[in-house]
């Protein structure tokens, strides 16, 4: 039989385009598993966005079982699969505690480096991929990929040619663009053909009507139960923290939920949120609460009375929206003024008219259309040697460590996939 010519040195190289989470663990497992590994990233120093997730603490993962995870990513969910299959939460653990760094688990499954400093992650991947020998040019904004025959054979970046045999793109999205996340990746895939589903914010601050969330800005409740209603019909709820802005409403719960209401507001629909502020009681129990209260503080005005049950900047709204005098004697409140109270206290109502911009947004929703990628390697379908990993592609979920353990893990297996196809021997 005649020997296949060797492949070049140019051949056996993989190039990883971007050096944000899905690309370190992309470039480093593509060098265990045997490959000649360069990063190109257009910032200075790379893993800029993982440094302010979590608020700076870096919410790597979550411990919720297979079918609870992929149920926060709907119906794209289906597609991870597969990445989940091979490396999933507990694989990712392992990988953290053989490197030293400590991890702790918190309400609602969310997993935080010990240290409470995203920082000290980005440390351990740069001192990782230096052992595993990856090449990193930082600074290194890319032009174009070179393509011949539906293969990849290179990439341009500044005016220079890169021949490669392999390419990963993971340039992530388009939100905090100050990041390095200014949507190239999404150039680079229509370039060579590649479908994007529309981009939009996703996990972003919500904006309302009216001067409410305006008067309590800065105020931060926990324990609130939101309800989401789309043209009038419960479309789905949420419960934890939130924060009220100059512009309308934020934090997790809220976050959790825009998604939906980005779609739904793009698509004309009418979304109305509804805020329960106690929902730890119910109906009867919230009414017996404040008869007790006004009974007992019977000759005090009604404004210091809810003090026991509000924080002092939504007094004045409610009061002001249940048409009640803060300075009226909480003994004098009638059967019916109560229930005016009672059923604002669980239905504060906001109309929600916009979202912030794309720059604001956590994370970014649409991307590279999944269908044109295979879910067990990663490869593009339409270019031989392209490869796909991270935010770039058409998957997101709500806040708790999802996101960037899909980052982890499309950028785990795209590294091993694309090392495969530079690594085996050739044929005889």
């Amino acid at each position: 039989m005649i020997k296949q010519p060797q492949p070049t040195a140019d051949q056996q190289l993989l190039v990883v385009v971007g050096g944000g989470p899905a690309g370190l663990m992309a470039a480093g497992q593509a060098a265990l598993a045997g490959a000649r590994v360069e990063v190109l990233e257009k910032m200075k120093r790379p893993g800029r966005k993982l440094c302010i997730t979590g608020k700076g603490r870096c919410n790597l993962t979550n411990v919720a079982p297979l079918v609870e995870f992929l149920a926060h990513f709907g119906p794209s969910g289906a597609f991870l699969r597969q990445a989940f299959y091979r490396f999933f939460t507990p694989e990712l653990l392992d990988f953290f505690g053989e490197r030293g760094l400590a991890v702790v688990t918190e309400r609602g499954g969310r997993v935080f480096p010990a240290s409470g400093k995203a920082p000290e992650v980005l440390a351990m991947f740069e001192d990782w991929l230096a052992e595993c020998g990856v090449g990193m040019r930082t600074g290194a904004g890319v032009d174009g990929l070179l393509v011949k025959d539906g293969v990849l054979t290179g990439v341009s970046w500044q005016g220079k040619r890169l021949a490669c045999g392999a390419l990963i793109l993971a340039t992530g999205g388009a939100s905090y663009p100050a990041t390095g996340s200014t949507g190239d990746g999404y150039r680079l895939a229509q370039e060579v053909g590649h479908r994007l589903v529309p981009v939009r914010p996703a996990l972003v601050p919500l904006v309302t009507t009216g001067d409410c969330a305006h008067r309590m800005a800065g105020l931060q409740l926990r324990n609130v139960q939101v309800r989401l209603f789309i043209d009038n019909k419960k479309k789905g709820e949420a419960f934890g923290e939130l924060t009220f802005m100059e512009f309308g409403l934020s934090g997790p719960v809220i976050l959790t939920l825009s998604g939906r209401i980005v779609d739904a507001l793009r698509a004309g629909r009418e979304v109305r949120l509804e805020l329960d502020l106690k929902p730890a009681l119910d109906e009867a129990k919230l009414d017996a609460r404040l008869r007790r209260d006004f009974e007992q503080r019977a000759a005090e005005p009604l404004a210091t009375v809810l003090r026991g049950l509000l924080p002092q900047e939504m007094i004045g709204v409610a009061l002001e929206q249940t048409g009640l005098g803060p300075e009226r004697r909480a003994g004098v409140i009638r059967a019916e003024e109560r229930k005016r109270l009672r059923l604002w206290l669980k239905n504060f109502r906001f109309q929600v008219t916009g979202y912030r911009p794309l720059a604001e947004a956590i994370v970014t929703a649409g991307g590279v259309d999944t269908a044109e990628i295979n879910p067990r390697t990663m490869e593009s379908r339409l270019v031989q040697g392209l490869y796909f990993a991270g935010e770039l592609l058409d998957l997101q979920a709500d806040t708790g460590g999802y996101n960037l353990q899909a980052a982890f893990s499309t950028g785990w297996l795209a590294g091993r996939a694309a090392a495969a196809r530079l690594t085996a021997s050739p044929q005889e």
